[in-house]
């Protein structure tokens, strides 16, 4: 218990000397220690003596005095050894420099002097004349922090006493801008009776703290924080203790670009967690951690998660479900997925929750059913729950104010429709313009309508070599009436991208419309490689591309359903039938045959880079279809060997060889494969970090069975006397020679296809009669590299060098079409 909590602090010192090192600096900054005429320095910031009237506030006094604590504690901050208490309307002004969301914080520490028993006033505050609350009153010690975006560059906050008191009080007042990123629109669910909706205008709302929670860790205080918060540890909040296991990491977490940062949560946060004790509940298979947080009822409030994958040693292996008020938030739950396939990289979840009837808001975290049997796991790191606050204008004047208000923006929008109107009238003008332009040349306009952004322009260089792109271009209204306006209920898969739906064309075609997160650049380059590649191709064993959609702020892909879903899924983990051997061999045979086209079918091949089991799909034949080319490129040139390129794929898949020398061949795609033959043979996954060290590996822990030629005692039970002895050795040789170590040493993928057609021949007994199954001359050794004509390489678009694709650049991955098993 003691190396626990000394290990602990240890922690939160590390994460402390971080937090000072990297500190938040808004843009405004105002620290009020009130009725005093002295400043007081707290966690290493000047509280500034409003006694003294500095030029940066103004306080419209009316009746207002100082009040000083004859008795004051000892070991009390000076920040409450003052107060100042108000005995009409009295107001503080603020100067703000940034307009955005600004936070204001209220120290209130009642004492009772000669005077005033501070702890029997009752009073409301408003700030810019909407109501934060009323009929206050504070028996001990407290903060109350708001969240608020104001407009303005004034901010006036005003006591008003209320009852018979007769007067209000405040010991200090912290005003400062908040990052822009801390509250945004995007992606907040509702959850009300009515089940999960989408929240609008979130950043418009006033929000008041109610908890925040650093779940597995230690207290927080303001030093530790780049905002200045407290975080408090949520033993206190857990239903079963015993459900749950602290768990921490030493490691600063790895922010991914454009998600959470050291203001959003701070380091330490995201540094400790609860996961699932199966120490001691080990005869359950499945359970939740739940915790109870006791809120004002009939008020909405946001919840606010936040994760951070400090369990996983690799990617993809943790999958969980979040319920809040026993409503499913957030379904098979995927970090890696959704943090641009990043371990130990934070994610928050915003959430607004209706509490009617409700006096306490549970949150509960348990496994996925995507998740291994033997791996199953769950995890929070932290939890913060805002009041909404129901505003009122409450100004004088402000009936009169709100009259004008709406006569001027009624002319405003009339001004602005007129210009609306004519803008459109020139729009089409100009388009038709072009138009003619385009068609007069044979060539076809941009993909967006981004007013010729440089996302745009580049995208219609890209695909302007395309011939045929205009038929790929389906409307968003087709779009969104395919998918009942992207209707919950038909989501299918979600990842770091947004949602992949179900949906039906107009023609009654089904599709899986994988849809990035609406107004966001980021996939921007797999987008454009999706359908660069998909454009050109067309093979049985592929899946294609029915059209895309780029307009309204949008990235859509709209891809032929496939009905069965990943071969992940059929091999473990999911609870479905088992595949027979044929069955297997027939999906291998498949997906070698779409591989192998991707290499030969043109001048410089293309490869996959990602080639796993949660990308092989099945149709309702059990046909497989190799999917998702967002990290495809173009082979080397004719004159070359290999491609220099960063190193991108799927842990425990990855080619060896290209990590260590970032060259990519196509062989790189081969060893990958030769992962999922194992993968098909055993039906276990890639990496396991739940098994010993000699198995956590798969690739590995099968070939040391190979080589000991006991292969057949790791294979998936379910086979076992079904697989022909001389089949299961043509098989595990071709996965052998896939997984050498130097790609020169592999096969090519017609050498791999060409070896399990024979296996499946064997296993059917359709082998030619004169030959037999251990004939050399028939089955010889499987050759090493084949040359492939190549054809001159293409001058791309400028862009990443070291990462060139078909003429664009790749960066992060666009990940799954029916799952959320992505890298």
């Amino acid at each position: 218990m003691e190396h626990t909590l000394s290990y602990f602090l240890s922690l939160t010192l590390l994460a402390s000397l971080i937090s000072i090192s990297i500190s938040f600096t808004p843009r405004d900054n105002y620290l009020i220690s009130c009725g005093s005429d002295e400043n007081s320095t707290v966690d290493n910031r000047i509280f500034v003596g409003d006694a003294t009237n500095p030029k940066f506030i103004f306080l419209s006094t009316g009746k207002s005095i100082s009040l000083t604590n004859p008795n004051p504690p000892p070991n009390s901050s000076s920040l409450y050894n003052t107060a100042r208490v108000f005995k009409t309307l009295s107001t503080y002004g603020f100067r703000m420099k940034k307009t955005g969301i600004v936070l204001v914080r209220f120290h209130f520490s009642p004492f009772n002097s000669t005077s005033y028993n501070l702890s029997s006033a009752v009073f409301s505050v408003s700030v810019n004349g909407y109501s934060l609350f009323h009929d206050f009153s504070a028996s001990n010690l407290l903060l109350r922090e708001f969240i608020l975006n104001i407009d303005s560059d004034k901010l006036d906050i005003a006591f008003a006493p209320e009852g018979e008191s007769g007067f209000g009080f405040v010991n200090a007042i912290e005003v400062f801008s908040a990052p822009d990123n801390l509250i945004l629109d995007n992606g907040v669910k509702l959850l009300n009776s009515n089940g999960v909706e989408e929240y609008n205008n979130l950043s418009s709302r006033i929000l008041e703290s109610v908890h925040r929670i650093n779940v597995g860790g230690l207290k927080l205080t303001p030093f530790n924080d780049t905002l200045w918060r407290t975080w408090i540890p949520d033993g206190d909040y857990l239903v079963l203790k015993s459900a749950a296991k602290k768990v921490a990491t030493t490691n600063i977490p790895n922010y991914p670009p454009g998600g959470s940062t050291r203001e959003i949560a701070p380091d330490n946060v995201y540094m400790t967690a609860q996961e699932m004790n199966r120490d001691n509940l080990s005869t359950l298979l499945d359970f939740n951690i739940t915790w109870d947080f006791p809120v004002q009822d009939h008020v909405q409030h946001l919840v606010r998660l936040h994760f951070c994958d400090i369990i996983s040693i690799g990617l993809n292996q943790l999958y969980f479900n979040v319920y809040i008020n026993g409503l499913m938030a957030y379904k098979d739950l995927d970090l890696s997925t959704l943090t641009l396939h990043l371990l130990a990289a934070p994610y928050y979840a915003d959430s607004v929750v209706d509490t009617d009837n409700l006096r306490a808001i549970q949150i509960s975290v348990g496994p996925s059913s995507l998740s291994n049997t033997f791996r199953k796991n769950a995890l929070l790191n932290g939890v913060e729950i805002m009041k909404i606050v129901s505003s009122e204008m409450i100004a004088s004047g402000s009936k009169r104010k709100n009259f004008w208000v709406v006569i001027v923006s009624v002319l405003g929008g009339v001004v602005v429709l007129c210009f609306i109107i004519v803008a459109v009238i020139l729009s089409c003008r100009k388009r038709k313009q072009k138009l003619k332009l385009a068609e007069s040349a044979g060539g076809w306009t941009q993909l967006g309508a981004r007013g010729g952004s440089s996302y745009s322009r580049m995208t219609e260089r890209m695909l302007s070599a395309s011939p045929g792109m205009n038929s790929l271009k389906i409307p968003f209204a087709e779009v969104q009436l395919a998918t009942t306006n992207f209707d919950r209920s038909l989501i299918i898969g979600s990842g770091g991208f947004g949602m992949v739906y179900k949906g039906v064309l107009k023609d009654n075609t089904k599709v899986a419309v994988k849809r990035g997160v609406p107004g966001s650049r980021q996939g921007l380059p797999e987008f454009q490689t999706e359908i660069t590649v998909l454009s050109k191709i067309r093979h049985r064993h592929l899946v294609s591309l029915v059209g895309y959609c780029e307009e309204q702020s949008e990235m859509i892909l709209v891809y032929e359903y496939i009905e069965k879903g990943p071969l992940k899924k059929h091999l473990y983990g999911s609870g479905m039938p088992p595949l027979s051997w044929k069955q297997r061999l027939d999906i291998c045979i498949g997906a070698a045959r779409g591989l192998h086209y991707l290499h030969t079918g043109f001048a410089q091949g293309i490869i996959h880079r990602d080639i796993k089991s949660t990308n092989i799909l099945l149709d309702e034949n059990y046909v497989a279809k190799v999917s998702d080319f967002g990290l495809s490129r173009s082979g080397p040139c004719l004159n070359e060997s290999h491609v220099s390129t960063g190193v991108k794929g799927s842990f425990g898949y990855l080619d060896p060889e290209y990590f260590r020398r970032q060259q990519l061949t196509d062989k790189s795609d081969v060893y990958s494969f030769g992962v999922v033959l194992f993968e098909v043979l055993c039906a276990r996954p890639a990496v396991d970090p739940l098994l010993s060290r000699e198995q956590v590996n798969l690739a590995e822990w099968a070939l040391e069975w190979q080589r000991q030629d006991m292969l057949e005692e790791i294979i998936d039970p379910h086979l076992r006397g079904e697989i022909k002895p001389s089949s299961l050795k043509k098989f595990a040789e071709t996965a052998q020679k896939c997984l050498a170590e130097c790609g020169l040493d592999r096969p090519t993928m017609g050498d791999v296809l060409w070896n399990l057609e024979y296996a499946l021949q064997i296993q059917d007994n359709e082998v030619r009669r004169e030959m037999r199954e251990d004939d050399s001359a028939y089955m010889p050794e499987l050759p090493t590299s084949r040359a492939i004509p190549r054809g001159p390489c293409n001058v791309g678009v400028q862009g990443d060098k070291s990462d060139e694709n078909l003429g664009i650049s790749t960066c992060q991955v666009f990940s799954q079409l029916l799952t959320n098993e992505g890298r």
